[in-house]
């Protein structure tokens, strides 16, 4: 019998309800006997619900059926009796933020301005943006040559043409074990095998690096190297060198997530600025600004500059030119800095809501982050935990399991977004979720 058919069946059983979220499924030889089907067969279709996110496989523990996606809608509120509070997204905004961008555009809107900016721009879109990004983007003594930067989209666009002008589908990709969820389904939509190398306290170990690569080559590495997403881990300089010394090394290229770096001003320079001829840097305006008004930048070596122009191009993952043109006035007028600069300020103000409200549990964050990662007290499992959230509470965050790559075992950890509900709502989530991870799991 065909696996997938077998999945399809398990996949009914879990939509109707008849397997709920954080229930075990049999071992795979009892799947077997209880499905009349082979125990090989009973892999592949444990393989295939894996892949399809329908479960998750714990070490030693077996498989459970994972928490569904949670969005807030009116099903959830219905249930829980409250207005849902969505704590698996990041959108950052503060107040007067509208009012700043809005008067910065005022000169765009006009119909001769709009003429130009309504056309379609190239990828490395134009001299005045690519040196408005040049300065967004500099740190500390580091500052990107303005010819090598192009643009996308957004964030996502830019990883994903970086990883696709890098890596062929079929090869290995590096990533930390924990890792930015999104990433891992751009890499399954590429076709890139995504391969987990073990993390410490600074993030990426370069010794761990070095024998993923030889046991089967690698193709390149993505690699969060400020405010790693969930772990808000960051690295040092050292141990940013050291990494650059083994990739050096091994010959490979990286793509460098600098998105959240912004809120750090006294990080490490970028790991571009240490490895600049393997480095892709990609980052971009969506948590400086806002999601909907955003531009992605990539500061491309030469090596590299024609192949992610051309990924950009066929992936249509282009910049618009009016966020271009936006982009340069809100670089230039200083509207960026000042509410990157406000950014850094609330996020402070939510860590103080952390701290008060899950004090003694065992939380994983930093000072300047808008998330943290939140390891769960026996015996609560991370699915049933964002269920029971989901259910009783209103309250969505994201299980452990979203950002483990490979074989590792999906951790009992959810990962807390800070920054879209208003600050008291904020609170009162934080105290109700804390106050259910108190019971028994």
């Amino acid at each position: 019998m065909d696996f997938r058919l077998v999945a399809d069946e398990v996949a009914r059983e879990i939509e109707r309800g008849a397997l709920k979220p954080g229930d075990q499924l049999p071992t795979q030889r009892a799947f077997a006997r209880q499905r009349r089907i082979a125990a090989s067969t009973a892999i592949r279709v444990y393989g295939e619900l894996v892949r399809r996110g329908l479960v998750v496989g714990e070490v030693g523990r077996g498989t459970f059926v994972r928490a569904a996606p949670v969005h807030p809608d009116a099903t959830m509120a219905e249930d829980s009796g409250r207005t849902p509070v969505n704590l698996e997204l990041n959108y950052p905004v503060v107040e007067g933020q509208s009012e700043l961008m809005g008067r910065s555009l005022t000169g765009l809107l006009r119909a001769d301005a709009l003429d130009l900016a309504i056309l379609p721009a190239a990828p490395d879109g134009s001299v005045e943006a690519r040196s408005a990004a040049a300065r967004l983007l500099a740190r500390r003594d580091w500052e990107p040559d303005a010819d090598r930067v192009l643009f996308a989209g957004n964030s996502r666009q830019a990883v994903a043409a970086a990883l696709s002008s890098l890596v062929r589908p079929g090869s290995r990709l590096a990533v930390e074990e924990l890792t930015y969820a999104m990433v891992k389904g751009i890499a399954q939509r590429l076709g890139i095998e995504l391969v987990a190398v073990r993390m410490d306290e600074q993030g990426m170990c370069p010794d761990a690096l070095a024998a993923a690569h030889r046991r089967t080559p690698l193709s390149a590495v993505y690699v969060q190297p400020t405010l790693h997403n969930p772990l808000s881990l960051t690295m040092a300089e050292q141990r940013r060198q050291q990494l650059a010394d083994v990739v050096s090394d091994l010959d490979l290229s990286v793509v460098e997530d600098a998105t959240w770096s912004f809120l750090v001003e006294d990080a490490p320079p970028p790991f571009a600025a240490y490895a600049p001829e393997r480095t892709i840097l990609v980052d971009s305006l969506s948590k400086r600004l806002a999601p909907g008004l955003t531009t992605g930048f990539l500061v491309a070596p030469a090596a590299h500059a024609d192949a992610l122009a051309a990924a950009l191009r066929f992936g249509a993952w282009t910049a618009g030119r009016f966020n271009l043109e936006a982009m340069v006035r809100w670089a230039g007028d200083g509207t960026v800095a000042r509410i990157a600069a406000a950014k850094r300020l609330d996020v402070a103000d939510r860590q103080t809501l952390v701290r008060e409200h899950l004090a003694g549990f065992e939380v994983r964050t930093h000072p300047g982050s808008y998330f943290c990662w939140w390891q769960l007290p026996s015996p609560w499992r991370a699915e049933t935990f964002t269920a029971r959230a989901a259910r009783e509470l209103g309250i969505a965050v994201t299980p452990g399991s979203a950002f483990a790559t490979g074989a590792r075992t999906a951790p009992d950890a959810v990962r807390v977004a800070l920054a879209s509900p208003p600050r008291p709502v904020l609170a009162d989530a934080l105290r109700r979720l804390a106050e259910l991870a108190a019971k028994d799991g």
